[in-house]
């Protein structure tokens, strides 16, 4: 039986209107979903090939039989439709195309154009004024650079409002690793020569930078300043040291090679990250592929996708990047990556020497993380098999969840509510809760507000979990047991999860754990090599984790609120005026009721109010 016989799509009343012209195709199925989005050089002969008696692919024919419609966008140019394309994949990610599922920007190394200009990260859109390096593939890389910058040039990486209300050196010049601009422990010609050294190191112009400081030393040694040239003997030394464990012979200056490694439906690729001749990182990308997809297409796509953004600014385009074959539109798609890098761009195959050991290394590494994802995938899936097995569930377990109170001596209160699926942490369904109109301190109601904001308005069971891990002893079960014995009254049709309490041993080391299963509150204690009870420990470890890092970030901000924003009678224009006009907080502080009752807006009445706040009265 023919694919056009199976679907009920007419194509011969649509394919005897369709335009010839290019441009991009998209197709529903039944559900008005999109399945697949193409592109073609003449719409009307690319969409009649799918209707032929004799399609040869197996991926092309389930395709066909699921179509219930099909719509065209025309496009001036096939770059215009290759665009259109790769848009409309990341937004409806069509089942039968291949899906990157990586949509971040990328990280970059910022020095401001300041009067004292300072370095940090930065990410997103090139707004501020300054210079910029990178991309790096993580922001841990970022940090990393960040830390040894620190080491070797004494340029501040405060936040620009922390800058300007310091009235005394901080602990980071104590510590050596910032000169104090804010406080003038350096002159500005100084500190501007440092974050010339630092912007030329960046650059990879190490040897510059060296040279640059064996001159400054020499001729301090020569003034007899011995001091300075110590800090200049110092600084040579650090970069040496530096660039022994940094530098990578090499002819590239900005390049990317991307390795592949196929098994069986699964894929990876691995991007090696080479800038001024140094490898400066890389990633590995996990695409999900449609049965029957060639390496061509894989490549074709991912670089498509991973290249080829809206935002000219941030599609991180380096000059050259490495694959390992040819593919259909590698011309069309170099001139429009050049067009949107505003440079040159080249697409390198069949390379050599050098480039030849990068390729090998991309491949390399690709295998290595395709066979180690592969091998956490195989433990974790151990792990809920066992975890089936000590509970006795011959459905087995598809969805795992655990709830963590997280607080400090009742304050800032968050809940966490992490998932595991066999494929380990579900992180696109992690929650966090604010945990309001609770008395302060009690754990067993800030569990019973989390679950209630989890599961209070679930309607069916297609997300409910098959066990609920509580983090806690007897009383925080309880709390779980009577909720969803009331959500069971509202919803009968709602599936009661297995509630599970994982309480710590006495002496809360890991391994001594006890499960309290609810109903009976029967105590289990797995042995310390079960594969269960590790599951068990890393999604309490995590949901650890998640909770104690959403209450940190809450206590931070209010720590970090201003002490004007508590005084009745204050709002943010008078708050910024008062800033403003007496030069920032620590003036504020400092100044008595005359100095407040002149600023614009400030009555004599609201500076003794002021004034009374600040200072407890």
């Amino acid at each position: 039986m023919s694919s056009q016989e199976l679907s009920t799509f007419d194509h011969k009343a649509f394919l005897s209107v369709v335009t010839e012209q290019a441009g991009v195709y998209r197709m529903y199925d039944h559900q008005q979903k999109v399945i697949y989005v193409g592109k073609a050089k003449q719409l009307k002969k690319r969409l009649a090939s799918y209707f032929r008696k004799d399609v040869g692919s197996n991926k092309t024919r389930v395709l066909v039989q699921q179509i219930q419609a099909i719509d065209v966008t025309i496009t001036h140019t096939e770059g215009e439709a290759l665009i259109l394309e790769n848009n409309y994949i990341k937004r409806y990610q069509p089942k039968y195309n291949i899906l990157l599922r990586d949509d971040k920007s990328y990280p970059y190394l910022l020095i401001t154009k300041h009067k004292h200009p300072k370095i940090g990260l930065h990410r997103g859109g090139k707004k501020i004024k300054g210079e910029y390096f990178g991309p790096y593939p993580t922001v841990g890389a970022v940090w990393e650079s960040l830390r040894l910058m620190q080491k070797l040039f004494p340029i501040r990486q405060c936040e620009d409002s922390y800058y300007r209300a310091r009235s005394r050196p901080c602990l980071q010049h104590q510590l050596g690793r910032c000169s104090a601009p804010c406080v003038d422990k350096i002159s500005t010609g100084d500190y501007d020569h440092q974050v010339k050294l630092a912007s030329l190191f960046l650059r990879g112009k190490s040897l510059t930078v060296i040279d640059d400081l064996v001159g400054k030393m020499e001729a301090a040694s020569k003034n007899l300043d011995f001091e300075q040239a110590a800090k200049c003997r110092d600084q040579i030394s650090t970069l040496r040291k530096v660039q022994q464990q940094q530098y990578v012979s090499g002819i590239a200056s900005e390049m990317d090679v991307v390795g592949l490694y196929r098994q069986k439906s699964q894929a990876c690729l691995h991007i090696l990250f080479i800038r001024d001749q140094k490898i400066l990182g890389s990633k590995s990308y996990f695409p999900t592929l449609p049965a029957d997809t060639s390496d061509m297409e894989i490549i074709e796509a991912f670089l498509t996708q991973r290249y080829l953004g809206d935002d000219l600014k941030s599609a991180q385009i380096p000059k050259e990047i490495v694959i390992s074959q040819k593919f259909d539109n590698l011309l069309q798609l170099k001139e429009l990556l050049s067009i949107q890098a505003e440079h040159d761009v080249k697409i390198s195959i069949n390379v050599r020497a050098e480039r030849t050991q990068y390729l090998k290394l991309a491949n390399t590494n690709a295998e290595s993380a395709l066979l180690t994802r592969n091998s956490h995938k195989e433990s974790i899936q151990a792990r809920f098999a066992a975890l089936s097995e000590v509970f006795e569930l011959p459905a087995g377990l598809n969805r795992l969840e655990c709830f963590d109170i997280s607080h400090t001596m009742g304050q800032q209160t968050i809940a966490s509510n992490v998932v595991f699926n066999q494929e380990g942490p579900l992180k696109s369904d992690y929650r966090r809760y604010n945990v309001y109109g609770i008395t302060p301190g009690d754990d067993y109601a800030a569990m019973a507000f989390a679950l209630n904001k989890r599961y209070g308005k679930v309607t069916s069971n297609e997300k409910m979990p098959d066990i609920i891990f509580i983090d806690g002893g007897k009383g925080q079960l309880a709390k779980a047991e009577e909720f969803f014995a009331m959500l069971s009254q509202t919803s009968s049709s709602i599936r009661t999860p297995l509630l599970i309490g994982v309480a710590k041993g006495e002496s809360r080391k890991p391994g001594l754990e006890t499960l309290i299963l609810a109903g009976s509150h029967q105590l289990i204690n797995l042995p310390a090599t079960s594969p269960a009870l590790h599951l068990v420990q890393h999604i309490r470890d995590e949901s650890h984790r998640f909770a104690i890092t959403g209450h940190r970030a809450k206590r931070q901000k209010v720590s970090k609120k201003s002490t004007l924003e508590t005084i009745p009678g204050i709002g943010a224009k008078k708050r910024q005026a008062l800033l403003k006009y007496l030069g920032g907080l620590q003036e504020v502080l400092q100044a008595d009721k005359a100095s407040l009752a002149t600023v614009p807006g400030i009555s004599g009445v609201l500076a003794q109010n002021i004034y009374d706040a600040l200072h407890d009265k």
